[in-house]
């Protein structure tokens, strides 16, 4: 499953997205919003943070878009367990999973295309969490979230 959220900047490359997912086949889900009319990242953000937490499948993720996915990104991260990536080409797709392990990707819909956002989902999940030297580095993200500071 993936969980789709996006602000009104973002939503014309959400759109687009859902139009690709549909035609593969691939399930989703649409956490909105629905037009371009001026709404507050934030609620998106959460929606879809809450979904990708909740769910049991460690295949499914979540894709957030906003202006430029800064703000999606800071916002999604605030969801313990969450580890929102903010991506801008195929290699910072790949390495947000294969290092980060991250569970959601932003991306901007004024920066972004929506050949480029297609491309960098493909890479995002043909892409595997490699563990290893990585493992510590997630576990500390996890500790410092416990930490509530």
């Amino acid at each position: 499953m993936i969980y789709l959220g996006s602000d009104h900047a973002g939503f014309e490359l959400k759109e687009s997205i859902k139009d690709a997912l549909e035609k593969k086949g691939v399930k989703y889900l649409d956490l909105g919003t629905d037009s371009l009319k001026s709404v507050d990242y934030p609620d998106y953000a959460l929606k879809v943070a809450k979904k990708v937490k909740e769910d049991k499948d460690k295949n499914s993720f979540g894709i957030l878009v906003c202006g430029t996915g800064i703000g999606m990104e800071i916002t999604a991260n605030k969801v313990d367990g969450i580890r929102a990536a903010l991506v801008h080409d195929e290699y910072t797709s790949q390495v947000a999973k294969e290092h980060n392990n991250a569970n959601i990707i932003t991306m901007g819909g004024r920066t972004t295309t929506p050949t480029e956002a297609l491309r960098f989902i493909d890479r995002f999940v043909s892409a595997k969490y490699e563990g290893g030297r990585h493992e510590n580095r997630i576990n500390k993200i996890s500790s410092i979230e416990k930490l509530n500071i």
